[in-house]
């Protein structure tokens, strides 16, 4: 069931950024380090772009490090925040369709399964259009819109690819997939649930429930026919799509390297991206420790969950985004507004989720208190660095409680 009202929420918030961006004023937000990072700020990529103009590498100096595509598309349009309210706003829209392809998943898996009345009797809302209310209305969602940073292209990136798995169009996950992996690595882990769902399609029930299902048909007066079409329900991996998506991803990727090729031609090339862009995501101190404790224990957390919910690819993606948002270096509150979007799609079998009184009010205490605490320790010299870091830690410990929950 649709929500009533829906496109006049969404034009109500997208008119909210446009007034945001036009008559907001200077609202100092580009200089915030929870929603600008160094790998994200649209202050870098305009100093990037300017090197790029004089003939000189944009990464000189440590101050750009971020993709060189950005610089050639994003670069002219540093001045024009207008473009981050229509990326916002496809990303709303491609999680609205996913939605909308999910529950459609959802009914078949339960007709498979002989539960025909539950879904007659089914009035749950559209999960897809929440989904979408939720990014759309998220403050952080907002304030990275408006706060002149990259991660909503980032964000739209992640979007297309779990929209072109869950559609099973292979060209376009694989190109969401090169775009997500060249602005930052760590959509690299998504290649998982991209595979899943390109060969088992959507979320289904797990394959026990199907098995459960013909051992007490055996056991009742069954027909044959019966007992054979609901073995058939039971989906069978296909690695069609997967190969079509292999091929679609070598292809973009070398159309992604050959242009990063051009537009460095003459201050280095490729060799001057792998230098000082791919490897500016750790410090040069302790470069070891960060690799292992940022990247590793992401890894370490992708096969168990693959294993776990390898029936539900769709929510596996999204588990995968929430750990990205909680162990990413540099993170930003995009990454958090991202995977609060995509809980929206989940809204049905989430609705007896615990502690939600806990979430929500930490939350908003995090949003409160992170730039207080910072202000306190930057500017007015009351506070240290402990007061931001217990701050970034409660924010860490309300992604892990929303996972678990």
């Amino acid at each position: 069931m649709a929500i009533r009202h829906y496109w006049s929420m969404a034009a109500a918030a997208v008119g909210f950024r446009l007034v945001l961006v036009l008559f907001g004023g200077d609202l100092h937000l580009a200089s915030r380090p929870e929603v600008s990072t160094p790998l994200t700020s649209i202050r870098r990529l305009a100093e990037g772009y300017w090197l790029k103009q004089a003939s000189m590498s944009p990464y000189s100096g440590s101050m750009y490090h971020g993709s060189p595509l950005l610089l050639s598309v994003l670069g002219p349009l540093t001045n024009k925040s207008l473009i981050f309210v229509a990326v916002d706003f496809i990303a709303a829209m491609l999680i609205r369709a996913t939605g909308r392809k999910l529950q459609i998943a959802r009914n078949r898996s339960l007709k498979s399964l002989d539960l025909t009345e539950a879904v007659s009797n089914s009035v749950n809302v559209s999960a897809g259009d929440i989904a979408s209310l939720i990014y759309l209305w998220n403050p952080w969602a907002i304030v990275t819109c408006v706060g002149s940073c990259t991660s909503p292209v980032e964000n739209l990136m992640v979007v297309i690819i779990i929209y072109g798995a869950c559609s099973r169009l292979a060209p376009l996950a694989a190109f969401g997939y090169v775009m997500a992996t060249h602005l930052s690595l760590y959509p690299a882990i998504l290649i998982v649930p991209i595979i899943l769902l390109l060969g088992y399609g959507p979320d289904t029930p797990p394959t026990k429930v199907f098995r459960l299902k013909n051992s007490n048909a055996s056991k009742t007066d069954v027909s044959y026919d019966e007992k054979s079409s609901s073995s058939r329900d039971v989906r069978q991996f296909s690695w069609k799509p997967v190969l079509h998506f292999t091929l679609w991803l070598l292809f973009w990727s070398s159309y992604v390297l050959l242009l990063s090729s051009i537009i460095l031609n003459k201050v280095g090339g490729l060799q001057e991206m792998f230098k000082k862009y791919f490897f500016a995501e750790v410090f040069d101190f302790f470069r070891s420790f960060f690799l292992i404790v940022f990247n590793m224990n992401i890894i370490f957390m992708v096969l168990p969950l693959a294993i776990r919910l390898k029936h539900r690819p769709c929510f596996l993606a999204f588990v995968y985004t929430g750990i990205v948002a909680m162990l990413k270096s540099y993170p930003s509150v995009g990454d958090s507004a991202l995977y609060l979007g995509l809980l929206g799609l989940f809204a049905n079998e989430l609705a007896e989720m615990h502690f939600t009184f806990f979430l929500f009010f930490g939350y908003i205490g995090v949003s409160l208190l992170s730039p207080v605490m910072h202000n306190l320790w930057i500017w007015r010299g009351t506070g240290n660095a402990n007061f931001y870091f217990a701050t970034d830690r409660v924010g860490y410990r309300e992604c892990k409680f929303n996972d678990k929950a």
